[in-house]
C-alpha cells in the first residue's frame, strides 16, 4: 500500500480512494483485515507535546521564591563558615526539591490518567454491520458514520453528506462551521477549501455524513501540528495562583524585614556582625512556609482523584474551586434527573388509547385497549404508528443469548421495544428500504426518514408534539389507513397535555407519501401536509437518589433549575416529584415554569428577573440556555450548567462550570466542558460540589495550621533582636521544625474527611479572601502563644541553670508540641474536636506518632545532637511543654466556642428582623 500521507486524497474519486485503501465504501473492512491494519499502523492516537525532562522538572523546584531565600541564607552561612548550618540549609533545600518534584510528578501523571478515562466513540461499519468503537481503534480504510456532535476520529474522505457542517477552527481558525459535500477537488486546493474531507479532532456541528478513513494518528493534519497545540494540564487553579502571588510578595517582605532588622541590630544592639547575620538567616528561614506549595499540589491531585471515583472527571482544574462556590445548578432532565430508562406506557392512535405492560428495554409485555390484549392487525393506524417508531430510528435492540442489549438513544430503543410487543420486528426494515434521512437536530425538533416500500416513496417522521402537529394537515380516522380527515389540533393538544401532566414524555408520529426521483429528502418535503398517526408516551421516572441530592443542594444554599427541551407539563410534573422549589411555605408543590417561546417574548428589562425566579424551563432551545446562564451570572451567581448536545457548547463555555454528560453527551459538549459526568447522574453533580467544598476546606485548614508556625518562629527571632535577648532557636533547628512537621503532620491533614455540615453552609464566594478575619485572628493568637510559650520556657530553663543547648531543645519541642495539639484544632475551623469524629482520620495519629519519634531522636540521639546542637531534656521540661501546648489548644477551642455563640446570636437577630418585616408587610 502506497505511503498514505503523500496522497492528495481530496483530488481522488471515491473509487480511487477505495482502491488505494482496499476497502468497500458500503461494507467497510472485515474484522481480520482491521486487526492487521491496527498492528501495522498502530493505535489512532497523537503524540503529546514533549514534556519537560525529569532533570529540568527537578531543577525548576529551585525556582520557587521561598526556596530562593533559603539558598541565599545558605550562601550567607557559608561565607560565615558556619558549615553545619550551611549543610543543613542546603540539605533541606534539596530534600524540599525532591519531595516537591516527586509529588508534582505523581500529581501530573494522575491528571493525565484522568484524561484517558473519557474516550471518544464513533459508529464504524465493518463486515457491513454498524458497531461503536473507541477512536483509537480506527484504522485506514474504515468506513465511519458521522452525526451531529461527533468528534471526527481521523482524517476522512467523505463520500456521502446530508447538511453536514464541521467546526474546523482547530485547523483553519475559521469560527464558522464548514459545509461539506462530496466531489473531487484539484490537488492544490488549500486545506480550508477541501470540502470533501473531514479532519481528525474537528467537530460535527450539524447533519450527517459517511467517510473512509485515510490517515490516522500523527499522520493526520491535526497530528502534524499536535506538538504545538497539545499541552499537559498544569496543576494550577485561581487559589494556587493566589498562593504563588502571596509567596512572591512574602519574598520581598522577608528581604525587606531582614535588611531593616540587620540595620537595627548594627545601630542599637551590641551584637557582632556574625551574630546578626545568623539571626537574620534565622528570621528568613523562620517566616518561610516551605511545605505550602507541595501541600497545595498534593491536595489538588488527591481531590481530583476522589472526584473521579465519584463519577466526575475534572477537565479543567479551576473547576475544582468553582464547584465549591456554585450557587445555581442548571440541569437537564432526561437521563440526568431521570433514569433515562424509557418505557412506552401509553399510546394514542386512531382516536383510541392503548396501554402497554412491561418495563425497561426487554420486549416482554402486551398492548391493551380497555384492559384487553389486542391483535395488532385489527388496529391498522396503531400499527402504522408503531412502524413509524421502528423505521424512523437509528438505534438497535439486540438479543444476545437471553439478554437484550440496547444500542443508541434510550428514547429510540423504547420505541423499538414497543413495536416488538406488537410482534413488529426490526426485520421489517428490509421491506422498507431506507433511502435518505433528515437527522434529528434540536432546532428542528424532528427526525425524518425516506423509505421505499414496493416502489412507493414514504417519509416517516417523529418529533415533539408541537412540531409534528404544526407540520400535519390530516389524520387517519378509526376506519382505516386510507381514510383521511382534517386534523383536530385542539383535541390532539388536549390529549398530549393530559399525557404530559402525568410526567410522561410524549412524542408525535406522522407520515407522508411523496414523489421524489432524486432519492433525497429535504425539510421542504415534510414541513406541511403530513398525516398524523398518533402519540407514544414514555415513562422516565426520576432517579431515586436525585430527590435527596437536590434537597442537599438546597440545604447548601444552591438553587437547582431544570432546563429541558421536553414538554412543559411533563417537566413541571417531574419538577414537583423531585421537589425543585421547597421555598414556598404556602404551597410546597408550586413550581414556576416558562417555555422557550415565552422566554423569547420577554422584554430585556424583565428577562433577568424572570429567569432568576423560574424553576423549570421547558421547550428551551440550546441557544436560549446561553442567555439563561448570562442572566443568572448578571446577578452575581456562580452557575453550573449541564449539557449534552452540539448546541449546548456555548452555554457550557459561558457557565462558570460546564458539565457534560459522559454517556449521552456529544464530543462537542465534552470539549466545551470543565467537568464530565461518567454516569450522567445529577447526584454526581452534588457529589462533585461536595468534594469541591471539601478540597477548599482542606486547603484553608492547611494554610491556617502552617502559618502560625512560620509567623510564631519569626516573632521569636524578631523579639530576640529587638530586645537584645539571647536567640532561643537556631536556623538549623527552625528548618528541622518546618520540614518535619509539614511532612509528618500537615500531609496527614490533607486526608481529613469532609465535615458533616459541608453541604449545609452557603456557597463560598470565589473572590473572597483565602483567610477570613476570624481565621487571621486565630493565626495571630497561635503565633502569640508560640512566642509567649517559647520565651517563658526558655527564660525558665536559663534561670534554672539549664544549658543553652538544652534550653533551645526545649524551645524546638515546645513549637512542635504546640503544632501537634493545634493540628487537632484545625481538623475543623468552626467546631469542637469532640464533634468532628475524633478517630475519623486515622492517618493523623500515624503522623503524630512519626513526629514524636522524630523529636525523640532529635532530643536524645547523639548524632542528631551534634548536627542540630540539641541536648537531652528531663521529664519536668516535657511536662511544661505539654502544659503550654494544652493551654494553646484550649484557647483556640474557647475562641471557636465564643465565635459560634456570637454567630448564632447574630443570625437569630437577622431572622427576628426578617420575621418582623414579614409580619409588617402582611
Amino acid at each position: 500500500m502506497q505511503e498514505l500521507s503523500k496522497i492528495s486524497w481530496h483530488s481522488l474519486s471515491l473509487e480511487q480512494v477505495a482502491e488505494k485503501l482496499q476497502t468497500d465504501p458500503k461494507q467497510g473492512l472485515d474484522l481480520g483485515e482491521a486487526n492487521n491494519r491496527l498492528k501495522k499502523f498502530g493505535e489512532n492516537t497523537m503524540s503529546l507535546k514533549k514534556e519537560k525532562s525529569l532533570l529540568i522538572s527537578f531543577l525548576l523546584q529551585f525556582k520557587q521564591p521561598l526556596v530562593l531565600i533559603l539558598i541565599i541564607a545558605g550562601f550567607i552561612t557559608a561565607m560565615l563558615q558556619e558549615w553545619v548550618d550551611t549543610s543543613v540549609i542546603f540539605g533541606v533545600v534539596v530534600v524540599n526539591a525532591i519531595i516537591g518534584f516527586i509529588q508534582e510528578h505523581k500529581a501530573n501523571k494522575a491528571i493525565q490518567a484522568l484524561g484517558q478515562i473519557v474516550k471518544s466513540e464513533n459508529v464504524i461499519i465493518r463486515n457491513g454491520e454498524k458497531t461503536r468503537l473507541y477512536s483509537r481503534e480506527v484504522v485506514p480504510g474504515d468506513v465511519v458514520q458521522l452525526r451531529s456532535g461527533d468528534k471526527i476520529p481521523a482524517d476522512m474522505r467523505l463520500h456521502y453528506t446530508k447538511d453536514l457542517k464541521i467546526d474546523e477552527s482547530l485547523l483553519t481558525g475559521e469560527s464558522i462551521s464548514a459545509k461539506k459535500r462530496t466531489g473531487v477537488f484539484s490537488s492544490n486546493t488549500i486545506l480550508a477549501e477541501r470540502k470533501n474531507m473531514a479532519y481528525g479532532g474537528t467537530l460535527v456541528t450539524n447533519g450527517y455524513g459517511i467517510g473512509i478513513v485515510v490517515l490516522t494518528g500523527d499522520d493526520t493534519e491535526t497530528g502534524k501540528i499536535s506538538q504545538t497545540m497539545i499541552v499537559a494540564e498544569e496543576l494550577e487553579t485561581p487559589l494556587t495562583r493566589r498562593i504563588s502571588y502571596f509567596s512572591k510578595k512574602l519574598l520581598f517582605v522577608i528581604l525587606g524585614l531582614s535588611i531593616l532588622t540587620f540595620i537595627f541590630g548594627i545601630l542599637f544592639t551590641q551584637r557582632t556582625t556574625t551574630e546578626l547575620f545568623m539571626e537574620v538567616v534565622a528570621l528568613s528561614v523562620a517566616v518561610i512556609p516551605e511545605g505550602l506549595p507541595a501541600a497545595m499540589t498534593v491536595t489538588l491531585a488527591i481531590g481530583v482523584g476522589y472526584m473521579a471515583k465519584r463519577n466526575s472527571i475534572i477537565r479543567k482544574l479551576p473547576a475544582v474551586e468553582t464547584l465549591g462556590s456554585t450557587t445555581i445548578i442548571c440541569s437537564d432532565k432526561t437521563g440526568t434527573i431521570t433514569e433515562n430508562q424509557m418505557t412506552v406506557t401509553e399510546i394514542y392512535s386512531g382516536d383510541k388509547f392503548f396501554e402497554l405492560t412491561g418495563t425497561g428495554f426487554e420486549p416482554i409485555g402486551e398492548i391493551k385497549h380497555k384492559q384487553i390484549a389486542i391483535n395488532i392487525n385489527e388496529y391498522p393506524i396503531l400499527k402504522e404508528c408503531l412502524i413509524t417508531g421502528l423505521l424512523c430510528n437509528d438505534s438497535d435492540l439486540i438479543q444476545k443469548d437471553r439478554n437484550w442489549e440496547p444500542k443508541g438513544d434510550p428514547t429510540e430503543v423504547a420505541l423499538i421495544t414497543a413495536a416488538h410487543k406488537a410482534n413488529l420486528k426490526q426485520t421489517l426494515m428490509k421491506s422498507f428500504y431506507r433511502i435518505d434521512t433528515i437527522p434529528f437536530e434540536s432546532h428542528l425538533q424532528f427526525m425524518a426518514t425516506l423509505h421505499d416500500s414496493a416502489g412507493e416513496k414514504i417519509v416517516y417522521v417523529k418529533g415533539s408534539v408541537e412540531k409534528i402537529l404544526s407540520m400535519s394537515s390530516y389524520q387517519l380516522n378509526d376506519h382505516g389507513t386510507e381514510n383521511l380527515t382534517e386534523i383536530n389540533l385542539s383535541k390532539l393538544n388536549e390529549i398530549a397535555d393530559g399525557m404530559a401532566s402525568k410526567g410522561l414524555r410524549v412524542l408525535a408520529f406522522a407520515k407522508k407519501k411523496i414523489e421524489n426521483k432524486n432519492h433525497e429528502i429535504e425539510i421542504s418535503d415534510v414541513d406541511n401536509g403530513l398525516v398524523f398517526l398518533g402519540f407514544q408516551a414514555m415513562l422516565d421516572p426520576p432517579r431515586p437518589e436525585v430527590i435527596e441530592a437536590i434537597r442537599e443542594c438546597q440545604n447548601a444554599g444552591i438553587r437547582v433549575k431544570m432546563i429541558t427541551g421536553d414538554n412543559l407539563k411533563t417537566a413541571v410534573s417531574i419538577g414537583k416529584k423531585i421537589g425543585l422549589n421547597p421555598t414556598s411555605q404556602e404551597n410546597s408543590s408550586h413550581i414556576t415554569a416558562i417555555t422557550g417561546k415565552e422566554l423569547q417574548e420577554c422584554s430585556e428589562d424583565n428577562f433577568v428577573e424572570i429567569v432568576d425566579k423560574t424553576d423549570v424551563f421547558a421547550r428551551v432551545l440550546p441557544e436560549q440556555k446561553f442567555s439563561v446562564v448570562k442572566a443568572l451570572q448578571s446577578k452575581g451567581n456562580i452557575v453550573a450548567m449541564t449539557g449534552d448536545g452540539v448546541n449546548d457548547a456555548p452555554a457550557l463555555k459561558q457557565a462558570d462550570v460546564g458539565i457534560a454528560m459522559g454517556i449521552t453527551g456529544t464530543d462537542v459538549a465534552k470539549e466545551a466542558s470543565d467537568v464530565i459526568l461518567t454516569d450522567d447522574n445529577f447526584a454526581s453533580i452534588k457529589a462533585a460540589v461536595e468534594e469541591g467544598r471539601r478540597i477548599l476546606d482542606t486547603l484553608i485548614k492547611f494554610i491556617t495550621w502552617t502559618l502560625p508556625t512560620s509567623f510564631g518562629e519569626g516573632l521569636v527571632v524578631l523579639a530576640s533582636i529587638f530586645t537584645g535577648i539571647l536567640i532561643p532557636i537556631l536556623p538549623v533547628q527552625i528548618l528541622w521544625i518546618n520540614m518535619t512537621t509539614v511532612i509528618a503532620l500537615g500531609t496527614m491533614l490533607i486526608f481529613e474527611p469532609k465535615e458533616s455540615d459541608v453541604m449545609k453552609r452557603p456557597p463560598r464566594r470565589p473572590n473572597s479572601p483565602i483567610l477570613t478575619r476570624n481565621l487571621i485572628i486565630q493565626i495571630a493568637i497561635v503565633s502569640t502563644c508560640i512566642l509567649i510559650s517559647v520565651y517563658g520556657l526558655f527564660e525558665w530553663a536559663l534561670k534554672d541553670d539549664i544549658s543553652l543547648e538544652e534550653s533551645r531543645t526545649i524551645t524546638v519541642n515546645t513549637i512542635v508540641m504546640i503544632e501537634i495539639f493545634y493540628l487537632f484544632n484545625c481538623r475543623s475551623l468552626t467546631k469542637s474536636i469532640l464533634r468532628t469524629g475524633f478517630f475519623s482520620n486515622k492517618l493523623i495519629f500515624l503522623g503524630i506518632a512519626v513526629m514524636i519519634l522524630l523529636q525523640i531522636s532529635f532530643t536524645y540521639v547523639p548524632i542528631m545532637n551534634e548536627i542540630f546542637q540539641s541536648k537531652p531534656i528531663g521529664i519536668d521540661s516535657w511536662l511544661k511543654i505539654i502544659g503550654v501546648s494544652i493551654v494553646t489548644f484550649l484557647i483556640i477551642e474557647i475562641k471557636k466556642f465564643v465565635s459560634n455563640r456570637l454567630n448564632l446570636k447574630r443570625n437569630s437577630n437577622i431572622q427576628l428582623d426578617y420575621d418582623v418585616t414579614k409580619k409588617m408587610s402582611l
